[in-house]
C-alpha cells in the first residue's frame, strides 16, 4: 500500500507500512528499509549557551526521528584566540548537554560532574569535563569502534564487490569520534544504555560543531566511521570557515553529512568567494581509507556516496537592496525574493552545487537579526550600524537517491542573529540481511 506526498513541486509515493510503524525499520529482514533523519543548522553568533535553553521545539521532540544530525557555526567567538591558539571545547559541551537532555528527556542521565537542579525539564549546571570525556559519555558502545569494519566475517574474495574484507582499523583520530574503546565509568557505557539516543560522533572546528546521534538499537548497524575537516577563510587550514564532514556505511549503504560556513560578505561578487569554498571542500575532503581490498564500496570523496545532506551557514544573500529586500518582505513576497536568493542563482546557473536539491522555501530570511529581538538589524537607529540585507544564510540540501523531504523550516529562538533551520527526511537504505554480522 502507498501513500501519496507532495512536497514543494515535487511528488512522491512513500511505502505506508514505515511511516506508520518505524519500530519494524530497525530490523534486517527486508531489503529496502527507511529512517527518519532530523537535521538542523544554526549559527549561535559566537555565544555560548545558558543552561536554562531548551531545544525542545528546535529539535521537534513530539515527531521522534530516528537519527538527529545537527550542525552548529560560531559556536565560539571568531577571534584570533580561538582561530589561532588553543581550541575552546567548553560550548561544545554545553551544546552536547543541551542536546542530550532533549532528546532523551524520559530517560535523562546528567553526564558526571553536572547536576540537575529540580526536574530534567529545569536548569542544570553544565559538566566541566572535556569534549572527548563528555562524547563517550553519550554513547551506546565501548567496545567496538564505529571506525572499524564491520563486514560478515564468511563473505568470499568473490563477493568482495559488495562489501570489503577483512578490514584493518581506520586511521581516523579517536578523538574525532564518540565510540574509543575505554573503561566503563560513572557516566559510561553501563549507564548510558538507559538512553534512546546514542551520540555517534561529534566534531569541532574552531567555531563549526557537527554532531549526528541514532536511536541506540541502531547504532548497531553503523561502521566505517571517519570524519575529515577542510579549513577555509583566514589563513586556510585553521578553518575559521570551512567544513566537518561524517562518513559512514548504515547498514549497506553509505552516509555522509556536511556542516560547513562559507565566506561572508554581501558585495557583489562575494557569492563567488562562496562558490570557491563549495568547489574546494568537494575538492579536498578525504576520508581515509579503511580496507585493503581494492572492491571496497566504502567512498573516499563526499560526491561517491550514496546519500549526501550538507547543512550549514552557506552565507548566501538575497541579490537586492536593502530597501527593495524590506518592500517585499512587508508583502511577504517569498518567490520573489526567492528568485533573488543568490543561491538558486547560482546553482541554476549550474556553477555551484550541480545535481544537488533544495526544498522550497516558505519562510522568512534568517539572517541578520538584532539579538533578542524579532527586527532585522538595521531597522531601528540602535541598530542600523549592523545593518544586513535579510537573507537565507542557513541552508540543507542533498544529493543522491531515496532521499524524500518532509519538511523544510526555521524555528523561533531569540538567542543569536540567525534563526535556526530545520529539516526532515524520509532517507531509504539497503538492509543488511538476516544472518549477516552485527555488532
Amino acid at each position: 500500500m502507498l501513500i501519496l506526498f507532495v512536497f514543494a513541486e515535487e511528488q512522491y509515493d512513500l511505502p505506508l507500512q514505515p511511516l506508520l510503524s518505524r519500530e519494524k525499520s530497525t530490523k534486517a529482514a527486508s531489503e529496502n528499509i527507511s529512517f527518519r533523519v532530523f537535521v538542523a543548522t544554526w549559527n549561535v553568533g559566537g555565544k555560548s549557551p545558558d543552561s536554562k535553553l531548551n531545544l525542545d521545539d528546535i529539535l521537534q521532540v513530539r515527531e521522534e526521528s530516528d537519527i538527529y544530525v545537527l550542525g552548529f557555526q560560531e559556536i565560539v567567538p571568531l577571534n584570533a584566540g580561538n582561530v589561532l591558539v588553543i581550541e575552546d571545547n567548553e560550548p561544545a559541551v554545553k551544546w552536547l548537554t543541551l542536546i542530550n537532555r532533549s532528546l532523551n528527556k524520559a530517560n535523562y542521565v546528567p553526564l558526571r560532574g553536572a547536576r540537575p537542579v529540580g526536574s530534567p525539564e529545569g536548569s542544570l549546571v553544565f559538566p566541566k569535563i572535556k569534549l572527548r570525556k563528555a562524547s563517550k559519555a553519550l554513547r551506546t558502545e565501548n567496545k567496538r569502534k564505529l571506525k572499524s569494519c564491520n563486514c560478515p566475517i564468511g563473505l568470499e574474495r568473490k563477493n568482495s564487490k559488495e562489501f570489503c574484507f577483512r578490514c584493518p582499523q581506520s586511521q581516523t583520530n579517536e578523538n574525532d569520534i564518540s565510540s574509543e574503546d575505554d573503561e566503563d565509568g560513572p557516566n559510561g557505557p553501563s549507564s548510558a544504555n538507559s538512553i534512546k539516543y546514542s551520540l555517534v560522533a561529534s566534531k569541532q572546528m574552531v567555531g563549526i560543531f557537527l554532531t549526528v546521534w541514532m536511536r541506540k538499537e541502531l547504532v548497531q548497524y553503523v561502521s566505517h566511521l571517519r570524519i575529515s575537516c577542510v579549513g577555509r577563510g583566514i589563513l586556510g587550514c585553521l578553518g575559521n570557515k570551512g567544513c566537518i564532514s561524517v562518513s559512514m556505511l548504515f547498514h549497506k549503504t553509505t552516509l555522509c553529512f556536511l556542516c560547513s560556513h562559507l565566506a561572508s560578505g554581501e558585495k557583489e561578487g562575494d557569492e563567488l568567494r562562496r562558490n570557491s569554498d563549495v568547489i574546494e571542500i568537494l575538492r579536498n575532503t578525504q576520508f581515509p581509507r579503511i580496507c585493503k581490498t581494492s572492491n571496497s564500496r566504502v567512498p573516499e570523496k563526499i560526491l561517491d556516496h550514496d546519500r549526501v545532506i550538507w547543512l550549514g551557514d552557506l552565507n548566501y544573500r538575497i541579490a537586492l537592496s536593502y530597501s527593495d529586500t524590506g518592500k517585499l518582505l512587508k508583502e511577504r513576497a517569498w518567490d520573489t525574493l526567492y528568485n533573488n536568493d543568490q543561491l538558486k542563482i547560482e546553482r541554476e546557473a549550474g556553477r555551484v552545487f550541480k545535481g544537488w536539491k533544495e526544498g522550497k522555501i516558505y519562510f522568512a530570511p534568517t539572517y541578520k537579526y538584532s539579538l533578542n529581538s524579532d527586527i532585522y538589524a538595521g531597522e531601528t537607529v540602535e541598530t542600523k550600524s549592523k545593518r544586513r540585507t535579510p537573507a537565507w544564510c542557513d541552508r540543507i540540501l542533498w544529493r543522491g537517491s531515496e532521499i524524500y523531504q518532509l519538511s523544510y523550516e526555521r524555528k523561533e529562538s531569540r538567542f543569536s542573529d540567525h534563526r535556526p533551520v530545520c529539516a526532515t527526511f524520509w532517507v531509504s537504505v539497503e538492509a543488511m540481511e538476516d544472518g549477516s554480522k552485527r555488532r
